[in-house]
């Protein structure tokens, strides 16, 4: 056994610790974590399944843990959880990335970070799991990734994105819109970098992000800028009238 196929075994072994399950079948997590450029038996059946593991459970999770809440506003909670972006960042947490199985191009451009290769990956394995153990293995698992997340939102924000709770949030003060701008762009063609500014124009605030794509960076600078906003310009509360009729 050669140093690659050691690390890439080593890789597969931090990956099934931090997922909280092993494998009985290991050709079930080779196909998960195997991309269309590697071998023809890729992971897009198994993401297809997977894809439908995640909505379930999240959406279940969700319809427990804020009993108060629309069938809207959890649908908006779980657009945000269950998208390509949540999904890259869980994937990076558990270093998916590094017992990935790419072709030679995509290995190359940098396909073991890329965003949308992540997430297809993470949905696969959460199919796998299922497959090689059963739907109830399957959706603990997801729990386990997902508990966390879950109990830091915020009802009030109803799942709404960072750049939705910016906008409101400057309406709400009667200040205008921020304006985002691409100043840079760096990396291949399929292994982009953007390198995003928001503006608050009149506050004088700037902050910049960069991200695999530029939505993700446009999020990455509204959630600074939001921060920064509630921070150095509270809401004022109204004061009630004293001399109002009860």
């Amino acid at each position: 056994m050669n140093n690659t196929d050691v690390r890439h075994q080593n890789a597969l072994k931090h990956v099934q610790k931090m997922l909280g399950y092993q494998f009985s079948q290991n050709q079930l997590l080779l196909q998960a974590l195997t991309h269309r450029s590697y071998s023809a038996l890729h992971n897009e059946r198994l993401e297809f399944v997977g894809d439908s593991i995640l909505n379930y459970t999240v959406a279940k999770m969700l319809f427990m843990a804020f009993p108060k809440l629309s069938e809207g506003e959890l649908s908006r909670m779980r657009a945000n959880l269950v998208n390509q972006d949540t999904l890259a960042k869980i994937a990076m947490e558990l270093k998916i990335g590094d017992a990935l199985l790419l072709g030679t191009g995509e290995l190359k451009s940098g396909g073991f970070r890329r965003p949308s290769i992540l997430a297809d990956a993470m949905e696969a394995l959460f199919a796998a799991i299922s497959f090689d153990a059963d739907f109830n293995t399957a959706e603990e698992v997801v729990r386990n990734l997902y508990t966390q997340r879950i109990r830091q939102i915020n009802p009030n924000e109803s799942g709404k994105d960072a750049k939705t709770r910016l906008q409101e949030s400057l309406q709400a003060r009667r200040l205008a819109l921020p304006k985002y701008r691409i100043i840079g762009q760096t990396g291949e063609l399929n292994d982009q970098q953007f390198i995003v500014q928001c503006d608050l124009g009149e506050l004088g605030f700037q902050i910049e992000a960069t991200g695999h794509s530029r939505r993700e960076a446009e999020q990455q600078t509204a959630e600074v800028a939001l921060k920064w906003l509630e921070k150095n310009y509270p809401v004022k509360k109204t004061a009630k009238n004293n001399n109002a009729p009860s």
